[in-house]
């Protein structure tokens, strides 16, 4: 296999605040670009607002690179949590700040960002509450409900290409937390929008979402990712060959069911200790109603033996997960460490900071 596979040392319990570089230059403030033609496809976000991204211009040798930001944030399953979402920026382009900062793997220095700080770089902003992959409107006599994430991307792709992304020479998808998990679902599509002589890969930063049950036993995070497939359309824009081979095709949601079907180089970026996942898919208020795991998850020095070994289950099983991919992939990456943390691409501070962890001295 064609790449290094790296498990930091154990940050469980010694994760201290990280140094960033003391050259870190002013922060870099992008403006917001809304999709005028998103209407007439009927590309809309969850309130029927116009979608849009972020553009800051590569320049120098990275001026025909591009690196795609999906961000993140979360989904909305049931109509109550969508309708919630819609009057949030979340759902909402109306209620989103106009000026992004670029940091990290979106920053324009090249001390803080020295693979990509010259490309073109976008943020595509997220509102569909779906990891940019429902098609389906929900309506009554008073609501209307847009689950349109799916043509949202395309939307949005349609409108790069002719400012360049179309004549891409080198181009990177990338994605944080429900943005890593759109990654995966858009991996393939995004490489044959481009040039067939481009270099294309795909990033997820801890978007590797596990189908595991919980403490007490349960799949809630299934039923959340079913309950969401099933509200916002999403079943016929996931992967056929995974939901053919699917008895329950819902299922290929979950990135280590769809993985194996992606031909595009991939990398993967996540934490064995994802704080969301354990305090979503292992330990979800609905299997700790008692509050005993309530400490634990507040302080990791207050966990006991039996919760420690828990959350060592828990990384096994990831570990577990990904193995097929570890052995079998012959274009694709990992870096799996064992940091508490979600989303270490897009913060300077656990992007490239003084105290990252390395492989060969390169951080």
């Amino acid at each position: 296999m064609d790449f290094v596979v790296a498990f930091a040392l154990l940050c469980l319990f010694t994760m201290e605040p990280w140094r960033v570089l003391s050259q870190q230059q002013q922060r870099l403030l992008v403006n917001m670009t809304l999709v005028p033609n998103a209407r007439a496809s009927g590309a809309l976000c969850l309130d029927g607002s116009l979608p849009a991204y972020h553009l800051h211009r590569g320049f120098g040798a990275g001026k025909d690179n591009w690196l795609l930001q999906f961000e993140g944030g979360g989904w909305c399953n049931d109509l109550k949590s969508c309708l919630e979402r819609a009057t949030t920026r979340r759902g909402s382009t109306r209620y989103m700040t106009k000026w992004e900062v670029f940091s990290g793997i979106l920053s324009n220095s090249a001390t803080l960002n020295p693979d990509f700080y010259n490309w073109n770089r976008v943020k595509l902003r997220y509102c569909d509450g779906a990891s940019f992959t429902g098609d389906a409107v929900f309506t009554n006599k008073t609501t209307t409900l847009h689950f349109k994430g799916q043509r949202i991307w395309e939307a949005i792709i349609r409108d790069l290409l002719p400012q360049g992304l179309g004549k891409a020479r080198k181009a990177l998808l990338s994605g944080c937390s429900a943005g890593g998990l759109a990654t995966f679902h858009h991996c393939d599509a995004f490489a044959k929008y481009l040039p067939t002589n481009a270099s294309v890969k795909c990033l997820s930063d801890a978007g590797f979402f596990l189908d595991e049950r919980d403490i007490s036993l349960n799949h809630t995070m299934r039923y959340n990712f079913k309950s969401l497939v099933q509200l916002q359309g999403i079943e016929k824009n996931l992967n056929r060959n995974c939901t053919r081979a699917l008895y329950f095709p819902d299922l290929c949601f979950f990135p280590q069911y769809a993985l194996r079907y992606i031909s595009t180089p991939y990398f993967i970026l996540n934490s064995a200790y994802d704080v969301f996942q354990f305090t979503h898919i292992l330990v979800p208020p609905s299997a700790d109603m008692r509050g005993h795991w309530k400490h634990c998850k507040a302080n990791l020095a207050e966990c006991t033996t039996e919760q420690i070994d828990t959350l060592q289950g828990f990384r096994l099983d990831m570990l577990g997960a990904l193995r097929p991919f570890y052995m079998n992939s012959r274009r694709g990456g990992m870096f799996i460490n064992s940091c508490f943390a979600h989303c270490q691409s897009e913060l300077q501070e656990t992007w490239f900071g003084d105290d990252s962890p390395r492989i060969n001295n390169k951080v």
